[in-house]
């Protein structure tokens, strides 16, 4: 079983006092061999430490003990240390199944990994544990968990994830439940596909479920002009309908409850232009994730510092910036057409510097350009179509800042 490539060593840890270096591979702790960062949270919780491990191919031990709260105090170079669990599901309306090609690799990681839902908040679909997962996540209270049912009703889920062995996603549930492990859920919805009485009857399941089952979200798909499953977005009036049934559900929940249960992605209001709900509308949770209660949560636009400023966003944020940048006169909201994707993908995560340079280029621009920062979310802080701000900045001929 490979161990974990330590990567860096705190200073003045618990680590550092056992002599540990970057490039060593942590083999076992106290007799247990270790999988990935939850075994090793696990069992190094005990005051005296005994780790083996791997140095230019000669393993040895050595032990500690630690004080009270002492960390660790080690970074490995990878969460998981025997890979990384792919989803083997074929769904249609995967956002990684509609990348163009050519992009960098780690884009086309589809993760269904029941480890990084923990560490990460991923949300997995269940489809690939195995016996030793689920006695492992009762043994260890992995909790809690984030799970993609898309719908409670078994033969729709399976069509949905084109997968027809999927497990009855409810049995599962319950049996999390059984294990004292909460998870929140999501549901993708598809026009004419999971929503209507298909929405009413995965609700009503989930809700049954709670509190083991804390929350669902509701997110609109989202399609790229690299589609190939025949899909599409909602209409508005279609939108409109989710709401309607999904708030008409948060009123019922919350009196039979306490809390609402059912939580709306932003873009649901920002397309439909309804108020968005004030954070104790969210009961608490973080499900910013899901793109529910970011708005919310954003402290809004930092004032310009000097000069004049071009703000960039995505269309479908475009409104809110420009109503929030309105008190300062030399401020300009632009906002960019999603070309690279497809004009019916309009979150700000998404746009290229290559669309927001070609669409820049030519116009009077303030003395800096502001972008958001959720476009430089690549390695080393590169947007999808792997440029940096230095390479927008060239393109623009102007100084280029990343600003929340």
């Amino acid at each position: 079983m490979p161990g974990g490539l330590i990567a860096t060593v705190a200073a003045g840890g618990l680590a550092e006092r056992m002599s540990l270096q970057p490039g060593d591979e942590l083999l076992a702790v106290n007799g247990q061999p270790v999988r990935d960062v939850i075994d090793v949270q696990f069992y190094a919780a005990e005051e005296r430490l005994a780790l083996r491990v791997l140095r230019d191919g000669r393993a040895f031990r050595v032990e500690a003990e630690r004080e009270y709260g002492e960390l660790l105090g080690i970074e490995f170079a990878a969460p998981t240390f025997d890979g990384l669990r792919r989803c083997t599901n074929g769904c249609a309306f995967c956002f990684v199944a509609q990348m163009p090609p050519g992009l960098r690799p780690s884009l086309y990681v589809r993760d269904d990994d029941y480890r990084h839902s923990f560490l990460f908040g991923n949300y997995i679909t269940l489809t690939n544990l195995e016996e030793a997962d689920w006695r492992r996540i009762g043994e260890q209270g992995i909790s809690p968990l984030y799970v993609s049912v898309h719908a409670t009703e078994t033969d729709l889920r399976r069509r949905m994830l084109c997968n027809p062995t999927a497990p009855d996603v409810l049995a599962q549930l319950a049996r999390l439940t059984e294990l004292g492990v909460e998870a929140h859920t999501q549901i993708v919805l598809l026009p004419e596909v999971n929503d209507g009485p298909h929405l009413d009857c995965s609700i009503g399941d989930l809700a049954a479920l709670y509190p083991a089952v804390r929350s669902v979200s509701l997110a609109p798909v989202g399609i790229t002009r690299f589609h190939r499953g025949g899909g599409r977005v909602h209409t508005e009036g279609e939108m409109r309908a989710v709401f309607e049934q999904a708030t008409g559900w948060q009123a019922r929940l919350r009196e039979r409850l306490g809390v609402h249960f059912v939580y709306l992605s932003d873009e649901w209001y920002l397309r439909l232009g309804e108020p968005l709900p004030p954070l104790e509308a969210y009961d608490g949770l973080d499900l910013t994730e899901n793109g529910v209660g970011l708005v919310r949560r954003w402290s809004g636009p930092r004032p310009p510092r000097h000069g004049s400023s071009t703000w960039v966003t995505g269309t479908l944020f475009a409104p809110l910036l420009r109503a929030a940048a309105a008190r300062w006169p030399n401020v300009e909201v632009v906002p960019v057409v999603n070309r690279f994707f497809g004009e019916t993908v309009t979150v700000a995560g998404l746009l290229t510097g290559q669309d927001v340079a070609a669409q820049l280029r030519g116009q009077a621009l303030g003395d800096v350009v502001a972008l958001p920062p959720a476009m430089f979310g690549g390695p080393e802080g590169q947007t999808l179509d792997e440029m940096g701000r230095e390479d927008v900045e060239e393109a623009l001929g102007r100084a280029v800042s990343v600003e929340g």
